[in-house]
């Protein structure tokens, strides 16, 4: 029990150890003021919208179509 602990928190440190290393690269980049000074930010963004949009409107027609079935049956 007691090997499963520190092996858990080795896991933990290192996945922390990656988002922080992930974290300073996006920072050192810096595309999305490089998108948004070209105006593709707002492409992004709407494509983004888009999808979830869809996958909502997906979702919300599939539980009607479930409640309909456990209705009939």
């Amino acid at each position: 029990m007691n090997k499963l602990v520190k092996m858990m928190a080795l896991l933990l440190l290192l996945a922390m150890n990656t988002a922080v290393q992930a974290q300073e690269a996006v920072a050192t980049t810096d595309n999305a003021g490089l998108m948004r000074s070209n105006g593709r930010i707002y492409v992004v963004v709407a494509v983004v919208v888009t999808i979830l949009l869809g996958l909502f409107a997906y979702v919300f027609s599939l539980d009607r179509k479930i409640t309909r079935l456990e209705k009939n049956s």
